[in-house]
């Protein structure tokens, strides 16, 4: 079983959140950055994402990493330092390998993250 950090260089993460009307699990792939038990992930279509309306509405969520499961709880980021470092973190990781200047996505986007439980689901 790795830890969440050791599953940090992964390219993708898969957040499953529950449909707030239909209440059916929808999976994403998302880009994200890891730091202790917590993953951090910008929303480009900010609140109109629909994977953040599902998450306001329903945090509990399940997250894979490789071949990994984990339980969590949702957050908008609204704390000033884990915001500052969602958004370096991801830029960092991502700017390097990506065919476009990601600048103004790391500024503009809605920093979400999610708290993982220590063990992982299943």
């Amino acid at each position: 079983m790795a830890s969440v950090e050791q599953l940090g260089h992964e390219s993708f993460c898969y957040l499953t959140t529950r449909g707030r009307v239909s209440g059916d699990p929808h999976e994403i792939e998302i880009w994200f950055a890891a730091r202790d038990s917590t993953i951090y992930m910008l929303a480009g279509g900010g609140d109109s994402s629909d994977w953040v309306k599902n998450l306001r509405a329903e945090p509990a969520v399940t997250v894979r990493i490789a071949t990994e499961h984990f339980d969590g709880v949702a957050r908008i980021v609204d704390d000033q330092d884990d915001d500052a470092w969602a958004r370096s973190a991801l830029f960092a990781k991502y700017n390097g390998g990506y065919g476009g200047d990601l600048t103004e996505w790391s500024k503009r986007s809605l920093p979400v993250a999610v708290d993982l439980t220590t063990r992982p689901a299943r």
